[in-house]
């Protein structure tokens, strides 16, 4: 039996992984982490040693900015100098 959530189910989540994200947006894993690190992507994290939370439709609407910024050209320090304007 699998432990993955169905698409279903993380769809009407509030909160959702980093892996459920990668499903989510076709984005890649190793993307995403960086944009966590670069801290422009938004997460929840109760203790430093639990699994990081985003909130679904936020981090989503994020992500399609960053990608649309990216296609403009922008590079990431840009990007992270209009999005915290």
């Amino acid at each position: 039996m699998s432990r993955q959530r169905s698409l279903e189910k993380i769809a009407a989540s509030e909160y959702v992984s980093i892996g459920e994200l990668v499903r989510l947006t076709g984005s890649r894993y190793s993307t995403l982490k960086f944009y966590t690190e670069e801290g422009i992507l938004p997460f929840e994290q109760e203790e430093e040693n639990l699994t990081r939370r985003f909130p679904r439709e936020k981090t989503i609407a994020r992500i399609n900015e960053i990608q649309e910024l990216k296609r403009q050209g922008y590079s990431i320090s840009e990007i992270k100098k209009l999005l915290y304007k």
